[in-house]
This record gives C-alpha cells, sequence and structure tokens, in this order.
C-alpha cells in the first residue's frame, strides 16, 4: 500500500506547488498563509485515500499527542452517533443516505479540526487531505471549464479571481489520477472497484481499518 499513499503523496505536492504559485503571483489578494486558520473549522468528508495518507501524519506525531487526540476523536464520533444512531463504526459515510450527511456536518459547525493546534498550525500538515489545499481559489481547469466558482471571502476581496489566468490548473487531468489511485486502492482492499468511499477526519484517526474493508464489501454501488 506503501506505493499509492507515494504516489498519492506526490499527486498532493503538485497541489502545493499550484497553491503556492498563486500565492507568489497574487499576494496582496490571498489571505492563505501560516497561521490563518478560517475554514478549519466544522467537518467535512474525505477520501478514504485521503485518511489513509492522514493516518501516515498521524502515526508519525508524538505518542501522547496521538493518545489525546484519539480520545477527542472518539468523543467527537460519539457525538455523531448520537445526531444518527446509524453512524456507527467504522463510520463510513456511504454507509448513510446522503440526504442525512447535513445533519452530520452542519454549515454553521464552526468547532475547530482536531488537529489544528493552540498556535493555528495543522498537526499533521504534510499529510492533510486534498480539500484542505485546494480550499481558497476557485477551482478552474486549464481548458476554463470552472469546476468549483467558490473562493474563501478572505480571498480576492477586490477583484474577481475567476478572471485571472494564471490561477488555472490541470484539475480535470488531477482529479482522474486521483480516481485511479482510489480505485486501485480499493481493487486491493475489497477486490472490486469503487469509485466513492468517505469519512471524516475524527474518523480517520482511530478507524480499524480491517473492519472498514469489511464494511466496504457490504456497500452497494
Amino acid at each position: 500500500m506503501n506505493d499509492l499513499l507515494d504516489s498519492y503523496g506526490a499527486l498532493l505536492e503538485e497541489v502545493d506547488i499550484w497553491f503556492a504559485r498563486c500565492l507568489e503571483r497574487h499576494p496582496e489578494m490571498i489571505a492563505c498563509r501560516a497561521g490563518c486558520s478560517a475554514c478549519c473549522r466544522g467537518l467535512f468528508d474525505i477520501t478514504l485515500l485521503d485518511a489513509l495518507y492522514l493516518r501516515r501524519g498521524f502515526d508519525r506525531l508524538p505518542g501522547e499527542v496521538k493518545t489525546k487526540l484519539s480520545a477527542e476523536a472518539s468523543r467527537r464520533l460519539e457525538g455523531l452517533t448520537r445526531v444518527n444512531p446509524a453512524f456507527v463504526e467504522p463510520w463510513l459515510l456511504n454507509g448513510i443516505p446522503e440526504a442525512d450527511w447535513d445533519a452530520l456536518m452542519p454549515e454553521e459547525d464552526e468547532t475547530p479540526c482536531l488537529l489544528l493546534s493552540a498556535s493555528g498550525g495543522c498537526l499533521a500538515y504534510e499529510y492533510r487531505p486534498m480539500t484542505c489545499r485546494l480550499n481558497g481559489i476557485p477551482l478552474i481547469d486549464i481548458s476554463g471549464e470552472e469546476l468549483f466558482d467558490e473562493w474563501c471571502t478572505l480571498n480576492f476581496t477586490d477583484a474577481d479571481p475567476r478572471q485571472y489566468a494564471d490561477l488555472r490548473f490541470g484539475f480535470t487531468d488531477l482529479f482522474n489520477r486521483e480516481l485511479l489511485l482510489f480505485r486501485e486502492l480499493l481493487r486491493r482492499l475489497t477486490g472490486s472497484a469503487r469509485n466513492e468511499v468517505d469519512l471524516f477526519i475524527p474518523a480517520a484517526l482511530v478507524i480499524e481499518y480491517d473492519k472498514a474493508v469489511s464494511a466496504i464489501k457490504t456497500l452497494s454501488d
């Protein structure tokens, strides 16, 4: 599995290079930088591939930090089970109807991510999910297609970033390569291909992956 995670890490590095280039070209328009954690709030879904890569970073943290984070992750997951009793270990979102997802991750939730340190930095920054790396700038493919046309309200306050061609990136190709890696991951784990298995960051830190694999095998496409 390490070869897949290494390949995914290289893919994520491409995103980091794109974002750093955008910041270098438009520093006066982009507020994203060390110390800003405005988007590190609430829950959002990440892929199983993201979860495994994040777990790699989590496992490198000091033992006492991991113990504290695991306890907090379990506490938060228990709270989500109270919101929806069907949301139980291994806490895969795909076992829950999508109509019920919003109750588990309401937009107004401002709870800090449990990986957010007191100083405003991410404890597993080098291993953070794809979503964390993409947030803040609209995702416009080099073809001009707008894949996600929203951006952080702290950025581009006096300009429309969609007008800047140098913000564009090969997102369509990037996401296709991500999907290929994800499908290969699922093929190795379960013997079958799926396009989506999602969970939350707290689950990624405490999940027993043998139980997750068993649960994935029971999911219907």
